[in-house]
């Protein structure tokens, strides 16, 4: 039911859905004009999170660490977070999926690219060496 719901939510957006496995509750979605490229919906009730790698950290810095949890401040929607290997930089947004709404929906998705418009250049540089 959820699953159905969301895939709707993602084809009224125009994303393009590269894969989606209804079992795991999984969709990765693609949208060029947005920039946004393998963002993971898992739809896991009573939950739906959004996921997207941004980057690999060669090394622990600080001055990245500081600058993403300044960042996340004025993030509207979602955060900045690391994988469990403390190794990835993801982006990572959790609604509950129950009332979702495309409204809802479309909020988490937009702002999402519009923290990758205003933020790549930052982004691009934390990912190098």
């Amino acid at each position: 039911m959820h699953f159905n719901k969301i895939e709707k939510y993602i084809e009224n957006t125009g994303f393009t859905i590269s894969k989606k496995n209804e079992q795991e509750g999984l969709f990765i979605i693609e949208s060029d004009a947005d920039g946004i490229r393998n963002l993971i919906i898992g739809v896991a009730p009573p939950v739906i999170i959004f996921e997207l790698y941004l980057f690999s950290l060669a090394e622990d810095r600080t001055e990245i660490f500081k600058a993403l949890l300044i960042k996340n401040r004025d993030i509207v929607h979602g955060g900045f977070a690391l994988t469990e290997d403390g190794k990835k930089v993801i982006f990572r947004y959790t609604l509950q999926v129950h009332n979702l709404d495309q409204n809802e929906f479309d909020a988490a998705v937009n702002s999402l690219s519009l923290l990758l418009s205003e933020y790549y250049e930052q982004l691009i540089q934390f990912s190098k060496p």
